[in-house]
């Protein structure tokens, strides 16, 4: 049977702000996107014409197989818009940790997206991608091209950076627990924001190379509620920077801890010297286009 194997990857906000609540009860953000070497793998593979259901399996035990898997939703939105999209396979081997701040479910649904299109000849631009991702959530249009980008509204408004990141390395760190989106936005209102991420810093950061400038500039307003909700996060947070990274700041809404450092030798040096036990650790380096090139691989 035909397939296509497509990789998911995550994403980072390396300036996150929260600017105010909208009317319809999201919030407008102001975030300097980045993709990441970590992928979730996506195939998808056509199946009997005459089976109307999408079968959906996962390697992780515990992660919804059904309708309300992102993954899922992408194909039947896509399902609904081109009834020729019949006897759907979609097998998701994960890598992204859940709940992680790295939208994993994002990343599962636009690959789904970009494999469907590319599988069925759909012929769809990015940006029309972009607008049905949009449907299913605010990071989906960024996780379609992964590189570097501005974001704005809920995070589904992009503007590609012209200068996209250069190869930086960091650590995922992240505790065994999750944390709610949903409370830490609705905790913001209650603790005392002190200093803003600083977009305008970052963006003249990457684009003159000056790694002092750009991480001086990086933050993520959401610390402030989740390190208030979680105390031990931000202890953590200075056990990693006394460890030698040259940043540590928190993934989206949290728990993921990122530790920015040097090189590729400096990341497994501080991934070994942090011994939690049950954590999620991850030596990364943020996407390039050649990693795009690749993304799409074609099995008939």
């Amino acid at each position: 049977m035909p397939k296509i194997i497509c990789k998911a990857y995550g994403k980072i906000n390396l300036t996150l702000d929260v600017l105010g609540k909208r009317p319809d009860g999201y919030h407008d953000l102001l975030t300097l996107f980045q993709g990441i070497s970590l992928y979730d793998e996506i195939t998808l593979t056509k199946g009997d014409s005459e089976a109307e259901e999408i079968v959906l399996t996962c390697d992780l035990a515990g992660l919804s197989t059904g309708p309300d898997n992102l993954a899922y939703q992408a194909a039947y939105l896509l399902k609904e818009k081109f009834p020729q999209i019949v006897g759907l396979r979609i097998d998701i081997r994960k890598r992204i940790p859940l709940a992680a701040g790295l939208a994993g479910g994002s990343a599962d649904a636009a690959a789904v997206l970009l494999g469907l299109n590319r599988l069925y000849n759909l012929d769809l631009s990015l940006e029309e991608l972009g607008k049905l991702g949009a449907r299913l959530g605010s990071d989906v249009p960024f996780c379609l091209h992964p590189l570097t980008a501005i974001g704005e509204g809920r995070g589904e408004l992009l503007s590609e950076v012209s200068s996209p990141s250069p190869e930086l390395w960091l650590v995922l760190c992240k505790p065994p627990f999750g944390v709610s989106t949903k409370e830490v936005y609705q905790h913001l209102s209650q603790v005392q924001v002190t200093k803003r991420p600083d977009l305008a810093g970052a963006l003249a950061g990457l684009q003159s190379r000056n790694r002092k400038l750009f991480y001086a500039s990086l933050g993520n307003i959401l610390e402030n509620s989740t390190f208030d909700l979680y105390p031990q996060l931000q202890t953590w947070a200075q056990e990693i920077e006394a460890l030698g990274a040259e940043k540590v700041m928190m993934a989206g809404s949290g728990p993921t801890l990122m530790a920015f450092v040097e090189n590729k030798k400096e990341a497994e040096k501080l991934k070994s010297s942090f011994k939690k036990p049950n954590w999620s650790l991850e030596v990364v380096r943020t996407t390039t286009c050649e990693d795009l090139k690749g993304r799409l691989i074609a099995d008939e």
